[in-house]
């Protein structure tokens, strides 16, 4: 065989080999860069970037990192899809527009978010609106309650937390709000702050005032979401839970259940997403805390420890039982305190004395009439005072609320 015949029979194929053995290192090095680089945004999402640099010093934001990390222990594991509309709702002869979206972030954890917009107005303020658990999206569906949420050109926004209402379809049956508390509070904090990414992204919204407006593990939630993020001015609180490790003694869970949630490693477990710690660190300019005396679902020490954390500027009222809240409400009215905080000429709660932030509405003994929430200027706020005597405790046992 002569050389001849050797060089035309490999030599097409040998140039080839070398050429890619002399780049092929390089190759690799170009791919490695590239994956880790961020990838572009796709079409349809939510880019997540970066926040501006602090005005802090190097130590402070350190520690200011350090101390919420633990609200956002998740977000590795989230895929930010923007919502998707489902259905938009003009309602005949209301004053609103209700739009209907689904969230899917996380696996087999779809929500439903609702957007509900007074008609014909731009660039309206934001409330956010997050029941207690075990509630789910009825009140947003309900035609009346949008009607007087909008009213004064506010848009609210309602949603439930995760492991919450709807949002168990794809759980264990013994999976539930408290069983899976850590993911729930950290999860639905985190859903907050997507919910305001995407508001932002609209257009057609006045992201500068936001409020928030949650109930009972709402409150608690809103609490932890204020901590995080400084866009919510004004955070209006109905009971909220806290001080988890006597609500975990006292609350919401079955006799035969409670021996498991009151272990210390539980306990451990939730002790360091415990709205009574973060409450002194929230970004809202302005608080009021409703609190019920008598309420199963907080305990009165655990209401009290909550009062004692907030901020020296918070407005709190503290009722005497549950029918002395409904003798204050004044219909039709739903979000009035939240409004006039983000109404154009409102100013940020000012420290006050603990006489003029705290009010005490006293125990209404009797069943309330039917007529008696038109007169809630009847009912006078007094300083919040001690417990009642013993014959007042035995009175209320007799007539409870």
């Amino acid at each position: 065989m002569t050389l001849s015949f050797l060089s035309r029979r490999f030599l097409p194929f040998a140039i080839p080999s070398l050429i890619f053995l002399l780049f092929f290192p390089h190759l690799l090095r170009s791919q490695e860069s590239q994956g880790n680089s961020k990838p572009p945004s796709r079409p349809g999402t939510i880019s997540q970037t970066a926040p501006a640099p602090s005005k802090e010093d190097g130590k402070d934001s350190e520690r200011k990192n350090k101390d919420t990390a633990v609200l956002l222990r998740e977000v590795a594991t989230v895929r930010i899809e923007r919502p998707m509309l489902v259905e938009k709702a003009e309602v005949p002869r209301a004053s609103f527009l209700r739009e209907y979206y689904r969230v899917q972030w996380r696996a087999k954890d779809p929500f439903d978010l609702y957007v509900i917009r007074p008609k014909g107005a731009a660039k309206t303020p934001v409330i956010l609106f997050l029941p207690s658990y075990p509630d789910d999206t009825e009140l947003f569906k309900n035609n009346k309650w949008c009607d007087l949420a909008v009213r004064g050109g506010y848009t609210v926004v309602g949603f439930v937390g995760a492991v919450t209402g709807h949002r168990t379809r794809y759980r264990l049956l013994k999976e539930w709000f408290v069983s899976e508390m850590p993911e729930a509070l950290t999860s639905t904090t985190h859903d907050v702050q997507l919910i305001l990414d995407y508001l932002a992204t609209r257009g057609d919204l006045d992201m500068t005032r936001v409020g928030m407006y949650g109930t009972g593990s709402g409150g608690a939630i809103a609490v932890l979401a204020s901590v995080v993020d400084s866009r919510i001015k004004v955070l209006d609180l109905l009971a909220p839970w806290g001080d988890w490790k006597d609500w975990l003694n006292e609350s919401v869970i079955p006799a035969e259940e409670r021996a498991k949630y009151t272990k210390p490693e539980f306990v451990a477990s939730v002790s360091a997403l415990d709205p009574v710690t973060w409450l002194p660190k929230i970004q809202a300019k302005s608080l009021r805390i409703e609190d019920i005396r008598g309420n199963k679902a907080m305990p009165d020490k655990a209401q009290e420890k909550l009062e004692a954390a907030a901020p020296e500027f918070a407005l709190i009222n503290q009722y005497g039982n549950g029918r002395a809240f409904l003798a204050t409400q004044v219909p039709p009215s739903v979000l009035e305190w939240a409004k006039s905080q983000l109404a154009p000429d409102a100013k940020p709660q000012v420290v006050q004395e603990k006489p003029a932030r705290f009010h005490f509405f006293p125990a209404v003994l009797q069943p309330v009439p039917a007529g008696i929430q038109n007169l809630a200027n009847g009912v006078t706020p007094q300083v919040a005072k001690a417990p009642g005597s013993a014959k007042e405790k035995e009175r209320e046992k007799e007539n409870p609320r």
